[in-house]
């Protein structure tokens, strides 16, 4: 079976769309992303010749994760030369139901050689079309299970944004500190890895620099809607925290935090012009990255990998620029001197000791215990693409309603 080892390694450690988080245990390998993999690519596809695909659990004009996800596009189709108004067919606003089958199949129909879907949900979808159409190239983010597949031309990617979430967290905890409040929130979208390892990230770098610091996270169990994400930046800031942050697709976290005299760190998009007062900095995917490299493999008649995974040193993640104007003092150089130690040491995030539990997704009990030794690492993200780090570490309270 092609599809290699991975298969094992993912049927654990990929339960955070089931009914608990947290079984994967934390290991110190510390190989890189695999940049290998099956593909059905059999032959180059002249720039001029190729149609892309690209289906969004949103649109772009939420000034967060699908707008990132198309300005990465734009950037690719730059990059090889391509014409967007008559080599891109673009789907918005797809749930992660029915309706993804119908926009996947009418890109197909469009002449796509390659589709892009980018919400965890579309992958179940996507699948089964990437089995019935062998020559087309199926590409999705966040998701874990094209590694465990037969399909030759199905593939995941995604970013190491906890990195960049870490960077995110000290100027939260550069702020927080200033404040004297030492009570950070974060608006969770689901009790699922790809949230849990990016606030487990954000607090880890919030404590580098404020020891003191706790923080409480609530979801708003949607990816993307502003009313839900108002509510629960609300609540958490009613909750006596003076610094929120989000996983969640739109500006209403730094709206919020605004207009309740609270201070904000954002996702996905440069938020300062939404909330001038409140926005401190933003970690960013740059999915130009890797569009460009499977459009380039497309072009190129190269293999695209089953899993790609890149991360700060690779310009994959990074921070938007600081709001000079309500960061707290030196929040510049403790973020560069962490920058450093992504670009020039052998730094890992989850680096023990760390102790927490392992949790139901849909209760939030715990299930067991976990204990990260000191001299060990989570090597989150070094065997494949997809988040799997899943445990409510201590200092951190997870509220699932």
């Amino acid at each position: 079976m092609k599809k290699k080892l991975l298969a094992m390694l993912l049927a654990a450690s990929m339960v955070l769309a089931l009914g608990a988080c947290g079984d994967d245990a934390g290991n110190n390998d510390s190989s890189p992303a695999p940049t290998d993999g099956a593909s059905g690519q059999t032959a180059a596809i002249p720039a001029a010749d190729l149609k892309v695909g690209l289906v969004m659990i949103g649109e772009e004009n939420d000034n967060g994760y699908n707008y990132n996800h198309m300005v990465g596009m734009e950037e690719a189709f730059a990059a090889c030369g391509l014409d967007e108004d008559t080599q891109l067919v673009v789907k918005r606003n797809v749930g992660e139901d029915a309706s993804c089958t119908t926009a996947i199949q009418e890109c197909i129909e469009a002449g796509c050689q390659i589709i892009f879907c980018n919400s965890f949900g579309h992958e179940q979808f996507m699948i089964p079309l990437a089995q019935e159409y062998p020559e087309i190239q199926f590409c999705h983010a966040t998701g874990y299970q094209a590694a465990t597949t037969e399909n030759t031309n199905d593939h995941n990617y995604f970013t190491k944004i906890f990195e960049a979430r870490y960077l995110a967290g000290i100027a939260a905890g550069m702020k927080a500190k200033e404040i004297g409040n030492p009570k950070l929130g974060y608006v969770g979208a689901y009790p699922f890895a790809e949230v849990v390892s990016g606030f487990t990230a954000f607090y880890l770098g919030a404590k580098s620099v404020y020891p003191e610091a706790t923080m409480e996270v609530m979801y708003t169990n949607s990816w993307s809607s502003p009313t839900l994400e108002a509510q629960v930046a609300q609540a958490l800031i009613d909750d006596g925290c003076g610094v929120i942050s989000q996983h969640s697709d739109t500006t209403a976290p730094a709206t919020t935090a605004e207009a309740n005299g609270a201070f904000q760190v954002g996702y996905n998009a440069d938020m300062i012009s939404a909330a001038p007062k409140a926005s401190l900095v933003s970690a960013r995917v740059d999915w130009g990255v890797y569009y460009t490299f499977a459009l380039n493999c497309m072009i190129n008649g190269e293999t695209i990998p089953d899993d790609w995974c890149q991360g700060y040193a690779d310009g994959a993640v990074y921070l938007s620029p600081l709001n000079e104007d309500i960061v707290a003092e030196g929040t510049a150089e403790a973020i560069e001197a962490a920058e450093e130690k992504f670009v020039n040491e052998d730094f890992h995030v989850f680096s023990g000791p760390l102790h927490g539990y392992a949790f139901d997704a849909n209760t939030g009990e715990k299930t067991e215990d976990w204990t990260l030794p000191e001299g060990e690492f989570y090597d989150e993200s070094g065997t494949a693409s997809a988040p799997s780090f899943c445990y409510i570490i201590d200092g951190i309270t997870s509220i699932i309603q």
